[in-house]
């Protein structure tokens, strides 16, 4: 987890904070606040997605599991569920123990970090992980075939491509907002660094 903090972790006071006038006490007091809300923001964005991914996962277990699947968009995009012991794509169905212990790692490493955090742009990334990543953990945890060997409910199935969840999806948003921010130079403590 130091690995993870050095790379996306800032230190809980930046030095920029620090000035020769010793007014480093009037900027820390200023940047809590905003600090704070980085991480109502980063819970709330997981709240809204760890809750969208449980509900529709209960309606298809209720309504579609065992059932046709339903065209949304022609054959292009339907609903069709299926138990995903596996990572993405179906592979690695042997290790679900392992899977399930990652995504453990994510969530504790995120709520960690969650307090070095100033960026917005950072914390709605950071939530979309926690949020898939909690759906995710539910299912590994509480479904069939026992506890932490659960195997995941899949239901998003396009065209020519792998069948997924909405857990999945606020993972794959997040993880390709982080390669983004990453990109611009953004850091989770909000200041800008160019290589």
């Amino acid at each position: 987890m130091a690995e993870a903090e050095r790379i996306i972790g800032t230190p809980d006071i930046p030095e920029a904070e620090h000035g020769a006038d010793g007014g480093g006490q009037d900027a820390e007091s200023e940047r809590t606040p905003r600090g704070k809300r980085k991480i109502a923001v980063l819970f709330g964005v997981a709240l809204v997605a760890y809750a969208l991914d449980l509900v529709s996962k209960m309606i298809v277990v209720a309504k579609l599991e065992h059932h046709e699947p339903i065209d949304v968009v022609g054959d292009l995009l339907r609903f069709n569920a299926i138990r995903n012991a596996g990572a993405a794509f179906g592979m690695g169905e042997a290790y679900t123990i392992i899977f399930t212990v990652i995504a453990a790692s994510v969530i504790v490493v995120i709520a960690r970090l969650a307090r070095k955090l100033y960026s917005l742009p950072w914390a709605i990334a950071l939530g979309l992980l926690l949020g898939g990543a909690l759906g995710n953990l539910t299912d590994r945890i509480f479904r069939s075939p026992g506890v932490f060997k659960g195997a995941v409910v899949d239901f998003i199935a396009p065209k020519g491509f792998a069948v997924f969840n909405l857990a999945d999806s606020a993972i794959v948003c997040g993880g390709i907002l982080i390669v983004l921010l990453s990109f611009r130079g953004l850091d989770p403590d909000g200041t800008v660094h160019k290589d």
